[in-house]
């Protein structure tokens, strides 16, 4: 099942919101599965980019262009250089999740809660919203 998934911070100017195609074999049937699977494949592909090794890289022009628009120019390089470990990254993003942290809609309709079930049907859309705290004191 061919899903696309984005990601939009409130607060941000930017207002191109980048649609990125998952693919799942088995379809999550609840949120907490659904955060699971995109946590892991993330988790994946952030370890995967650690072990490639680039002795060169430039940007071209048109990469140049592209990531102008977005706000950010930059090589997307990990300076820490350690993997991530897959379960503390689920149980962190569970817990963010509850926390409130973030929101998740699903075709333009907010999930509830860990167990509230996903209603994914392919081609469906699922928008992660990451919710910034305010900070500041009472008059």
């Amino acid at each position: 099942m061919r899903v696309y998934v984005q990601v939009k911070q409130l607060g941000k100017r930017k207002c191109n919101i980048e649609k990125i195609p998952v693919d799942f074999p088995v379809p999550p049937v609840d949120v907490q599965g659904l955060i699971e699977a995109i946590v892991s494949w993330q988790v994946c592909e952030y370890n995967e980019r650690l072990q490639q090794s680039e002795v060169l890289k430039y940007l071209t022009q048109e990469e140049v262009e592209n990531k102008a628009t977005s706000g950010k120019v930059g090589f997307a390089v990990n300076y820490n250089g350690k993997p991530t470990a897959e379960v503390e990254a689920i149980t962190n993003a569970l817990q963010s999740y509850e926390d409130g942290i973030f929101r998740i809609f699903i075709d333009d309709t907010e999930t509830e809660d860990l167990s509230s079930p996903t209603g994914l049907k392919e081609e469906s859309t699922i928008t992660f919203i990451r919710l910034a705290m305010l900070s500041g004191r009472l008059w």
